[in-house]
C-alpha cells in the first residue's frame, strides 16, 4: 500500500490507495478489538472474502451485516436491524465496524458506528468511483427518509480508508462514469488539471484507464483538504455541494432510480446556467460543463419533472435557510461561490435551458 492522503481533521486518518490491497484492511484495525462487523450488500462476494479472510487472519471474530443493494440500505429501519446485530453479538466500544461497498454502504456504516454506543470504531472499503473521492472520505454519514436524502446523519471519521483500484475493474460503465462525476466537479471547483486529464483521456472517465488513479488521487486530495479546514461544513465545505442543490431534488423525484452521479452531473449544468446567465461565468465556462460532462457519457440535459415539484424537493436541502435556497456557482474556473435566494425567473430559465 501507498499513503495518499493523511486527513488531520480530529483523529487523523489516511486514505490509501492501491492496487490488491484489500489485505491492508486488516492494518486499519486497532490491535485492541476483538469483534468486526462488516457491512455489506450480497453482490461483492469478490470484495468481502478477501476482507474478511484478512480480518479473520488478525484473530478477529467477524460478523456479516447484509444490506439491501444501493439506496435501499440508506434507511433507519436498515440501521436499526445493524444496531440490533452488534447488540447480539455484543459489540464494545473497542470493537469495529468495516464498511464494503459504494456510497450507500460506507454511509450506512458510518451512522450506524456513530450511533452505536455513541461511537464505536469505523473503517471505509469503498468499491466504486463515487465512493472512494466523496462518500467514504470526509466524515459525513446519514440515512435517507421520505422526505429527503442524507437528512438524518452525523458527522463521524473512519480510522482510515482503502481504496483498491482493482476492483473498479468490475464496475458497470455507466456505474463507474457516474463516479467519475464528482471528480470533475473537483475540477470545476478547486483543481482544473482533473478537466485537462479527463479531455486529454475521456476513456479514462469509463473504465480504468491511464488517467483514471491520478483523476483519483486528484478528487481524494482535493476533497481531503477542503475536509481539514472544515469539517462540520461551516463555510468552506459548502462548495462539495456544487451541483447537488438540484442533484438531490432529482433523485429524490425519481425515488432514487437515477444515479447520483447522473443527478449531480445535471445540477452542474443548472449551476453553470444560474452563473452564466448572471453574469459570472463566460460562454466557454458554460460550455465547458456540458462537454467535459459528455466525455464521461453523463446527462447534460432534463425534463423529467417540472420545477415547481423540484423547487419543494429543494426547499428541504441542508443547504437551504429558511425559505431561501442557496446555491454553490461558480464565478470563474476553481473559483466557487455562494449564490443566495436567486429570482424565481432566473431559476425557470436556468431550468429551462436543460430541456
Amino acid at each position: 500500500m501507498s499513503e495518499l492522503a493523511r486527513v488531520p481533521v480530529g483523529t487523523a486518518y489516511d486514505v490509501v490507495l492501491g492496487r490488491g490491497v484489500l489485505a491492508g484492511v486488516a492494518d486499519l484495525v486497532p490491535d485492541s478489538a476483538r469483534r468486526v462487523l462488516i457491512v455489506h450488500s450480497d453482490t461483492l462476494p469478490q470484495v468481502v472474502g478477501p476482507v474478511r479472510d484478512a480480518l479473520r487472519a488478525k484473530g478477529l471474530h467477524v460478523v456479516d451485516g447484509v444490506v439491501p443493494d444501493a439506496e435501499a440500505a440508506k434507511t433507519i429501519d436498515v440501521a436499526a436491524g445493524l444496531w440490533g446485530l452488534l447488540g447480539r453479538e455484543s459489540f464494545t466500544r473497542t470493537d469495529v465496524v468495516v464498511g464494503v461497498g459504494g456510497g450507500t454502504v460506507t454511509d450506512l456504516a458510518g451512522f450506524v458506528a456513530a450511533a452505536w454506543l455513541r461511537g464505536v470504531p469505523l473503517v471505509n472499503v469503498p468499491t466504486t468511483v463515487l465512493a472512494m473521492v466523496d462518500a467514504a472520505v470526509g466524515g459525513k454519514t446519514g440515512v435517507n427518509t421520505a422526505e429527503g436524502k442524507n437528512l438524518v446523519g452525523a458527522f463521524y471519521e473512519p480510522l482510515g480508508v482503502l481504496c483498491d483500484i482493482d476492483v473498479l475493474a468490475t464496475l458497470p460503465e455507466a456505474d463507474f462514469a457516474a463516479g467519475m462525476a464528482e471528480v470533475i466537479k473537483a475540477g470545476f471547483i478547486a483543481d482544473p488539471v482533473i478537466l485537462e486529464l479527463a479531455e486529454a483521456h475521456p476513456g479514462s472517465l469509463r473504465r480504468v484507464g491511464p488517467a483514471t488513479v491520478e483523476l483519483i488521487e486528484r478528487a481524494i486530495a482535493m476533497k481531503a483538504s477542503v475536509v481539514t479546514q472544515d469539517l462540520r461544513e461551516a463555510g468552506l465545505r459548502e462548495i462539495l455541494n456544487y451541483g447537488h442543490t438540484l442533484g438531490h431534488a432529482i433523485e429524490q423525484h425519481t425515488a432514487y432510480t437515477m444515479r447520483h452521479g447522473e443527478a449531480v452531473a445535471i445540477g452542474m449544468v443548472f449551476a453553470a446556467e444560474l452563473a452564466h446567465r448572471s453574469g459570472l461565468i463566460d460562454d466557454a465556462l458554460l460550455a465547458r460543463h456540458r462537454s467535459a460532462l459528455a466525455l464521461a457519457g453523463l446527462p447534460t440535459a432534463y425534463d423529467g419533472a417540472g420545477l415547481d415539484e423540484l423547487l419543494a424537493a429543494m426547499g428541504r436541502d441542508k443547504k437551504t435557510r429558511g425559505s431561501t435556497l442557496r446555491f454553490v456557482v461558480l464565478e470563474g474556473l476553481a473559483r466557487p461561490t455562494r449564490f443566495v435566494g436567486p429570482s424565481e425567473g432566473l431559476l425557470r430559465a436556468a431550468y429551462d435551458a436543460l430541456a
